[in-house]
């Protein structure tokens, strides 16, 4: 249990962190772009302020009541089996991290405006955040140590 709290400390404030950026990021975008707006950054960058109330890129339509409490439960289903998880390293915890500060800032607009800010503009992807950054890279990374794990590397 000590070993849990050690790593789970750490992953808090990363967590945290994550949650700092991706505000502070969403209120910096919506600072500079009028909501509805885009602003070519690079010729494969833009910035676009946009209101997604849908779940990943939009799918699903106005389901904000529902994708609140679905990521509740997932957030905590998620936190309850990586503290029961016999095998505690950095490499579980920081994904995790990663995944629940993603989810946790998009969360907090939800809450907030009834749906995700969306900035990040590239040619032929979704309009997207940084929490969606984080909670991709927090996926890979604890598929990644799954497919380890499989592998019996430790």
């Amino acid at each position: 249990m000590r070993r849990v709290l050690d790593l789970a400390v750490p992953a808090l404030a990363a967590c945290g962190v994550v949650v700092a950026i991706d505000q502070g990021s969403k209120a910096l975008a919506t600072s500079l772009v009028d909501r509805g707006d885009r602003v070519e950054v690079l010729p494969f960058l833009a910035l676009e302020n946009v209101r997604n109330k849908g779940v990943a890129f939009g799918l699903g339509g106005d389901i904000s009541a529902v994708v609140i409490g679905a990521t509740i439960v997932v957030l905590l289903g998620l936190l309850v089996y990586l503290a029961a998880r016999s095998r505690t390293g950095w490499l579980i915890w920081l994904p995790a991290a990663l995944l629940i500060g993603g989810a946790l800032g998009n969360l907090a607009d939800r809450a907030r405006d009834g749906a995700v800010t969306d900035f990040i503009d590239l040619p032929l992807w979704p309009t997207f955040n940084l929490a969606d950054v984080a909670i991709v890279a927090g996926v890979l990374l604890l598929l990644l140590d799954v497919e380890r794990s499989g592998r019996g590397v430790e």
